[in-house]
């Protein structure tokens, strides 16, 4: 009982997180949002006891991820003015409904009319060694490739930040 109540608040944080992520205009309320979903998110992989997916995505995600996001924010300064000026009315909002509603419904229904039956999984899986050796076997160049990836990103948004900071001058 107590662990549904949880599930039911990180699940309800989680989602007003991901919502806030692309709703806010101000890029810095954004990564808060950020912050709050993925620390909802470590949540419950601290609920599934999982305690080493649960640290790390506090140390990756909450902690380097983040706090590189809101570094690169602060470094690039964006101004007001250069925001974009478009509104969300009504129309757009009942568009973006419908659109979503006749998927949403058949997604639920495929899911209540099938047979879902989980595979038994091993007695160590998600433990510290077994995800660490897929990691480095199995997931090794992903995984390079993704902090590559990561990190080129980075460097750009800082790059456009310096050129937009040296035309202004």
């Amino acid at each position: 009982m107590l662990e549904n109540s949880i599930f039911y608040i990180l699940a309800l944080f989680l989602i007003g997180g991901s919502l806030g992520m692309i709703t806010f205009r101000q890029s810095v309320f954004s990564a808060i949002s950020f912050l709050l979903a993925m620390i909802a998110l470590s949540g419950m992989f601290a609920l599934l006891h999982q305690s080493f997916l649960f640290l790390a995505q506090i140390l990756v995600s909450v902690g380097a991820i983040v706090t590189l996001a809101l570094l690169v924010i602060v470094s690039v300064n964006i101004k007001e003015e250069n925001l974009p000026h478009t509104r969300l009315s009504i129309k757009k909002v009942i568009t973006m409904i419908l659109l979503i509603l006749p998927i949403s419904v058949l997604i639920f229904y495929g899911i209540s009319k099938s047979n879902l039956q989980f595979a038994t999984i091993d007695e160590n899986f998600g433990s510290l060694s077994h995800t660490g050796q897929t990691l480095f076997t199995k997931w090794a160049l992903p995984f390079e490739i993704l902090s590559i990836l990561l990190l080129v990103a980075l460097v750009g948004g800082i790059l456009i930040s310096k050129r937009g900071a040296n035309n202004e001058s």
